[in-house]
């Protein structure tokens, strides 16, 4: 039998607690509140909890912040929401902005260079890891290997951009689940047992709130959201002009924003490509050295973008102090970031049911994730030649570091932390010891 609810004090407490020890990215994030929420509070029934992972899936954005927020939601509504999302995310907030200072400002003394050094081999291993991790998920039909080769060949050979990759990808499931069934269909989902929606308040599981009508809901909550939203790039545009670094991060990482379907893994290739070879903020070494700072931090590994945002600004500063402008483009591009969470979460549970029931959807998203794959194969790629071939010549010592740090990972089932602990110092002595 499920327990009772818990109280909005009680559920403040975990999500304030889940903040400071979500390491292990993405699934690792999940697992860890599958286990809390569902075995050990059972705050939530199984396939309660499925029935939300599947639908946060569905979604561009960072899925355990949205299954925080989906799930603080369900059992206290909106102020359940805000919390658990906000909490998700805030501690890394601001260990991040101390690292990302310590980076920009101290990164070329030896000692910091040789922990990132060997931070960057274990960050291609944990990507490659990912691939691996993915593709046992999402290729499981023919046509899914053939979708993952084309994604990797289009991004990788002729430089198509992420989001049309992802466009092409559901035009192609939407249009295959029509046309051809047999080869896109996916074999139907069990529906939730009863436990899903007996265990939480009637008018939280999946209800529009008492009074409203849908269209009325959803106007009220893309108005607040939308406000939120883009009150703040209003408030720079009016201040520094369109010219302004800060102003064109704030548009960037909002546009990224809505196309990130298929985890940070994956939008890594539009951030890194746009960021590093358009605008010039920071060079692929320094996008690698944030991936392995958003890697050994609680949070999202999405919050790499705070990262981009911090060292763009402050290498572009304008005419403002380099430590003010790297403040300002890391909150400001945290914030783009991460409030379009809180709308997709707040704006379509309600209509969860409708959504789910639609077998279109599933088999679609499936083609998506197959894409995904391709397109995170493409990252590790990326990563590897900057990383273990650096200017023509085999890096022996990283590949062997990052060789290693993919068999702990894979096989040898050690932690992300652990591993990226162990090849910091093993980058550390090889370089200070050299």
């Amino acid at each position: 039998m499920p327990s009772p609810l818990p109280t909005f004090e009680d559920a403040f407490r975990y999500w304030l607690r889940l903040g400071f020890v979500n390491f292990g990215g993405p699934a690792g994030q999940i697992a860890m509140m599958h286990r809390d929420l569902v075995e050990e509070r059972r705050w939530i029934s199984e396939d309660r909890f499925l029935h939300a992972l599947n639908y946060c899936m569905l979604l561009p954005g960072p899925e355990a912040q949205q299954l925080a927020i989906y799930t603080g939601w369900l059992l206290h509504g909106t102020r359940g929401g805000i919390v658990a999302g906000v909490f998700f995310v805030l501690p890394s907030v601001f260990l991040l902005l101390a690292l990302s200072w310590l980076y920009a400002a101290h990164g070329a003394t030896a000692w910091v260079a040789a922990l990132f050094f060997g931070l960057k081999p274990a960050v291609v291993a944990i990507v490659a890891e990912a691939v691996l991790r993915i593709g046992r998920r999402a290729l499981r039909r023919a046509v899914h290997w053939m979708l993952a080769a084309g994604a990797f060949s289009g991004i990788y050979y002729f430089e198509v951009p992420f989001p049309l990759i992802i466009l092409a990808a559901l035009a192609t499931g939407f249009a295959g689940v029509r046309y051809a069934p047999a080869t896109f269909r996916l074999p139907a989902a069990p529906q939730p047992g009863a436990l899903a929606t007996q265990e939480l308040p009637a008018n939280l599981a999946g209800a529009l709130p008492a009074g409203q009508s849908s269209g009325a809901y959803a106007s009220r909550v893309l108005a607040i959201c939308g406000v939120l939203w883009t009150a703040p790039l209003l408030a720079v545009y009016l201040w520094r002009g369109p010219e302004d670094t800060l102003w064109r991060e704030g548009v960037f990482f909002s546009q990224a924003a809505m196309v990130t379907f298929g985890g940070a893994y994956a939008v890594l290739v539009y951030i890194a490509q746009r960021a590093v070879e358009d605008f010039g903020w920071l060079a692929p070494g320094q996008m690698l050295d944030g991936l392995g700072l958003a890697e050994s931090t609680p949070g999202p590994l999405i919050m790499v973008t705070q990262f981009v945002g911090f060292l763009g600004a402050w290498n572009h500063p304008g005419d403002l102090p380099p430590l003010v402008a790297g403040v300002l483009g890391a909150l400001l591009t945290t914030w783009v970031t991460f409030v379009p969470s809180f709308l997709w979460i707040f704006l379509g549970a309600p209509f969860i049911e409708r959504l789910r029931q639609h077998p279109a959807v599933g088999a679609a998203m499936s083609v998506v994730t197959a894409a995904v794959v391709g397109v995170v194969l493409n990252l590790a790629v990326y990563f590897a030649e900057h990383v273990l071939v650096p200017a023509g010549g085999v890096d022996w010592f990283a590949a062997v570091l990052a060789g290693s740090a993919f068999a702990a990972l894979a096989w040898g089932k050690v932690t992300m932390l652990r591993v990226l602990l162990a090849a910091a110092v093993a980058g550390a002595l090889w370089r200070l010891l050299a």
